[in-house]
């Protein structure tokens, strides 16, 4: 039998490019979808469950029988949800989940949480590492900090694997996020956007090397570990910009809003991948300029239609 990989929020961003990853990787795909999906990931079993449902997500856990389990549902940093839902769905959304698998006559062999690299908050430091001190300042980042905590409940009985994921981007992104937002802005041909700091640094890769790190850990199953997945490498907006001017072939007008700024921002951050390295190898990194480019011909072909 092919092995099976349940995956919650299946019909997401990230959600959608690992299962293509997981279905070239040989398994089967299930996963949970949100109520109303933008459309189906073909050749997979997503059903349409609420992590607050404890009662259906169990039925759907002991249908699927998990071989690996990657956990990406949950209320998003930019959604605008109001606190209470996302506490309610990051916390006590994750520990149904656990639950459910508890429960199994077989065990998945791997248990992957996303969580977020937002934990570290406004670290003094431009390199963060696993041992950086954890401040979240948002309701998001504290909801999955404790959600990390809450899962860690389960250890003892489940193979959890935490990652903090850097920012990530790629074909499918919602324009809610600042750099689908100024690729859509450039396919649309538009002549001016308003965006904040032009050049504070972030640590950026591709969501097509996130999953293809989320199934290099799910293989290598280290038990209890917790994992930054980043770039290694950081890039300021106003970069962003002049890569994009090269791709579309013009400049865009920037307005720099003031509502987009930050107080006592800091000018870089970049995360370490050392520890992930160590336990997985090579690190799969796409140069951000592919990325773009691929998010740039992607919409200039939806635009074109």
């Amino acid at each position: 039998m092919a092995r099976r990989a349940l995956i919650t929020g299946l019909s997401g961003f990230t959600g959608r490019h690992m299962a293509v990853e997981l279905m070239n990787a040989g398994y089967d795909v299930w996963g949970t979808t949100t109520p109303s999906p933008d459309g189906d990931v073909a050749d997979t079993v997503g059903i349409p469950v609420d992590l607050l449902d404890a009662d259906a997500l169990k039925s759907f856990v002991t249908d699927a029988r998990p071989d690996v389990v990657v956990h990406l549902a949950g209320a998003a940093h930019v959604t605008g949800n109001p606190p209470s839902k996302t506490y309610m769905v990051n916390i006590v959304g994750t520990r149904n989940l656990l639950a459910a698998l508890t429960v199994l006559d077989k065990k998945p062999r791997a248990v992957l949480l996303a969580s977020t690299a937002n934990v570290y908050g406004n670290a003094a430091v431009e390199t963060i590492d696993e041992d950086v001190s954890i401040q979240p300042a948002n309701d998001y980042a504290v909801s999955k900090l404790a959600m990390e905590h809450a899962a860690r409940l389960w250890i003892d009985r489940l193979p959890l694997i935490f990652v903090r994921p850097f920012n990530y981007t790629g074909v499918g992104q919602s324009e809610d996020y600042v750099l689908p937002k100024i690729v859509g802005h450039h396919a649309r041909r538009e002549a001016r956007i308003s965006l904040g700091n032009l050049n504070v640094s972030r640590d950026f890769s591709d969501v097509r090397d996130v999953v293809a790190t989320y199934a290099k850990l799910l293989h290598a199953a280290p038990v209890g570990e917790t994992f930054n997945i980043c770039s290694g490498h950081s890039h300021s907006l106003g970069q962003m910009l002049q890569m994009l001017a090269r791709i579309a072939g013009y400049e865009i007008d920037v307005f720099v809003d003031p509502r987009f700024m930050r107080r006592n921002e800091i000018a870089r951050l970049v995360g370490s991948n050392r520890k992930l390295r160590q336990v997985i190898g090579h690190v799969p990194h796409t140069p951000i300029a592919d990325t773009l480019e691929w998010m740039y011909d992607h919409m200039s072909a939806q635009v074109a239609v």
